[in-house]
């Protein structure tokens, strides 16, 4: 074998390629929203804070303290109030706010470059479901649309749960997230990045093969049963510890009533068996006897007085 052939060399190059991630659209923008991409660069918080952190661990343990939903914006921070058109804040176009933390560290991560183990690495993180989040919706912004099925396939019916929204209350799967993702530009105030008709046909297949409408509903309609049952358990578990509470404090007061009333019956017997007892009659005659020799006594004294007068 000529040693200077280069065959040998090829897997590990090709392994070592495969590691690289495609990039897919405009490389300096990453595909965001330019009044998002604007802000998220403009900001103090990606500015100063994130501009401290060098590597993929420090990014994924920051995203694991501070990212609390995935919209673009933070809650009430974005006034689209009398705009129309693209600027009423359909697209994202317009005035701004404050960007989300969530949007601020997943540009974080385009800057850094992930490999595809980096990115295995965060789809499959078992410590937040926002790292995982994340991780997916660096797939949709950044890898070529034909890559998104391949990606996706074994997470479409990942039951982990996620509240997207900020400030709480819109809470779905990350199996529904990412069927959303495929089918759907919009996400809250912005876009995704386009995918190609012939790419979204297949998709659309595929899905409908393997969700069929009237199991996507039973599915949908189930989820949200489990989930208004999770919501109702604090407040069925208060009302029976209120009964309990109740029926307790039910249960003390006709103990009361029955130790007062005992205590009634107990006092009016004794009052009665006083009445009746013979040493009271006993004492009034008693009583009467000694009347009866004092008369006699003073009987005699007024005899023996009239004797000594004749």
């Amino acid at each position: 074998m000529d040693p200077n052939n280069s065959g040998d060399e090829d897997p590990t190059v090709a392994k070592k390629q495969s590691n690289v991630l495609p990039l897919y659209g405009n490389e300096r923008t990453m595909n965001l929203n330019p009044l998002i991409l604007t802000n998220i660069q403009s900001s103090h918080y990606f500015k100063v804070n994130l501009y401290e952190l060098k590597t993929y661990h420090e990014v994924v343990d920051e995203i694991y303290y501070k990212v609390s939903h995935l919209e673009p914006w933070e809650k009430g921070s974005r006034r689209t109030s009398g705009q129309t058109g693209m600027c009423g804040g359909v697209r994202g176009v317009g005035a701004g706010g404050i960007v989300s933390t969530a949007y601020c560290l997943l540009y974080k991560l385009f800057t850094l470059k992930l490999t595809r183990k980096q990115l295995n690495g965060l789809i499959t993180h078992c410590d937040s479901p926002y790292i995982r989040s994340l991780g997916f919706m660096y797939i949709r912004y950044v890898l070529p649309p034909s890559c998104l099925l391949e990606w996706y396939e074994d997470y479409l019916e990942d039951e982990e749960e996620v509240d997207v929204k900020a400030g709480g209350g819109q809470t779905m799967t990350i199996g529904q997230m990412l069927r959303q993702w495929l089918v759907k530009l919009e996400w809250f105030s912005t876009l995704f990045p386009r995918i190609p008709v012939p790419i979204q046909q297949k998709i659309q297949k595929y899905l409908e093969s393997k969700f069929p409408p009237q199991a996507v509903q039973a599915a949908q309609q189930r989820a949200r049963e489990d989930r208004r049952f999770e919501r109702e358990r604090p407040a069925r578990e208060d009302l029976r510890r209120d009964f309990l509470r109740d029926d307790r404090d039910r249960r003390d007061d006709r103990r009361e009533r029955e130790r007062h009333r005992e205590d009634n019956d107990r006092r009016e017997r004794k009052h009665r068996d006083r009445s009746r007892s013979p040493n009271k009659n006993k004492h009034k005659h008693h009583g009467r006897d000694n009347e009866r020799e004092r008369n006699d006594k003073y009987g005699r004294e007024e005899r023996y007085r009239g004797r000594d007068r004749y």
